[in-house]
């Protein structure tokens, strides 16, 4: 962590691996819960839905939820449905990220991808069950009892626009269009404020609805989310160029390869790094009217700047 970062409002007594250990276990037992078993008709589709889904990962999108619940005094627990629905989002875009016809990946989180597995038919199949499976289950009243219904259309319009062309599929249709072109910084901040950064700003802005956030919590809550969604994507360009294919779980240097437009790319390693803890410090900034509550985002924060997979 940078010198100028360290320690800086997070309190000294909070375990961060302990918090993300917990919470990951969490959302990994409701998820296996709320998938049917391979028994169901078709069994190859859930077979699939459930290769992908319950691959492990970090389950950053649906703690960012749980934590800003947590930060406006909400329970993590009254938000699972909803933080489980944001994997369910992310997993199927990783799906059909790997495809052929667009980033060709063999390998997600240490295993075959889904169309290595199961044919580029049903991955892309097992795509499409997934995003409509997060909607099912955030419009399912009886998973999250006593919640305001108006609460609970809120959160599925946002999660709708963040997901669809107005954010990550508009972001993922930027960056195949940038491939092999000269772009500027500008450009790249627009791809990835919607490709990566517009599912972890929706992220938080879900938690603290459902948590009864006021307007003045919401939008620090979803300057944060915002921050660190590009910081993640600033990180992950420089894992792509430098980490280690046994703890990602995947090669690296397919950016490069396909002619991608990265951070590193436009800027450097060290400026790329040093953007993002920039960028990290003015999200740790957005919570500055929070108490100890947000201690859990606030660490998260540097966390996306240290972690190695």
């Amino acid at each position: 962590m940078p010198d100028r970062l360290r320690g800086k409002n997070v309190n000294p007594d909070f375990s961060l691996v302990a918090y993300l250990s917990d919470r990951k276990a969490l959302v990994d037992g409701a998820l296996d819960e709320y998938l049917p078993g391979g028994q169901n008709d078709p069994s190859v589709i859930v077979q699939a839905v459930r290769y992908s889904l319950l691959a492990g990962g970090k389950r950053i999108r649906p703690i960012l939820c749980m934590a800003a619940a947590e930060a406006i005094g909400g329970e993590a627990e009254a938000v699972l449905p909803a933080a489980c629905a944001l994997e369910m989002i992310h997993t199927y875009s990783l799906i059909h990220d790997d495809l052929p016809a667009m980033d060709n990946d063999n390998y997600r989180r240490g295993r075959l991808t889904s169309h290595k597995v199961f044919g580029e038919d049903i991955a892309i199949l097992a795509g499409d069950a997934l995003l409509t499976e997060a909607f099912r289950l955030l419009t399912n009243r009886e998973g999250m009892p006593g919640m305001p219904p108006d609460r609970l259309l809120d959160v599925a319009r946002e999660i709708a626009e963040a997901a669809g062309y107005r954010g990550m599929v508009g972001g993922q249709v930027l960056d195949i269009r940038a491939e092999g072109e000269e772009v500027g910084l500008e450009t790249l901040y627009a791809i990835h404020r919607r490709k990566t950064g517009a599912l972890l700003r929706v992220s938080t802005r879900v938690g603290a609805i459902l948590a009864g956030a006021g307007k003045e919590a919401l939008a620090g809550l979803s300057d944060y989310g915002g921050k660190i969604g590009l910081a993640f994507q600033i990180a992950d360009d420089i894992l792509d160029v430098e980490g280690d294919p046994l703890l990602l779980g995947k090669g690296t240097g397919s950016d490069a390869a396909r002619g991608k437009v990265t951070f590193p790319a436009l800027m450097g390693i060290d400026a790329s790094r040093a953007r993002a803890a920039d960028i990290v410090m003015d999200a740790i900034s957005s919570l500055a009217s929070f108490d100890d509550r947000a201690t859990p985002l606030r660490a998260i924060a540097h966390y996306i700047l240290e972690r190695r997979s």
